[in-house]
């Protein structure tokens, strides 16, 4: 799987493409996943898609796995829908999957 495959790199910006599931048991990172509207990391979370609350939950759950403050992980698109894009800007840890910038 080629790196642009789910995400890309952006001097020390990870622009990341996420199928997000909610109302799931529990928080997690799936890993990654391919789609007929291209690959993604698949993510997993409690929150329900209420009012936003799936959006805020995935930016701090992202931001703790990354190792970064939530200030630094901006929805870039997708807030209605499952498909998100995100901005990660200079995180301090990766997944299985995502390469460092080269």
């Amino acid at each position: 799987m080629s790196q642009a495959a789910c995400y890309q790199w952006r001097d020390d910006t990870l622009l990341l493409q996420v199928q997000l599931q909610p109302r799931a048991s529990r928080d997690e990172i799936v890993g990654i996943v391919a789609a007929p509207d291209g690959d993604a990391l698949k993510v997993r979370i409690t929150a329900p898609p209420l009012e936003g609350r799936a959006n805020a939950h995935l930016l701090r759950f992202l931001a703790k796995e990354f190792a970064l403050p939530a200030s630094r992980v901006r929805l870039l698109s997708g807030q209605r829908g499952r498909r998100k894009r995100l901005a990660l800007t200079a995180p301090g840890r990766l997944p299985a999957g995502i390469a460092p910038p080269t």
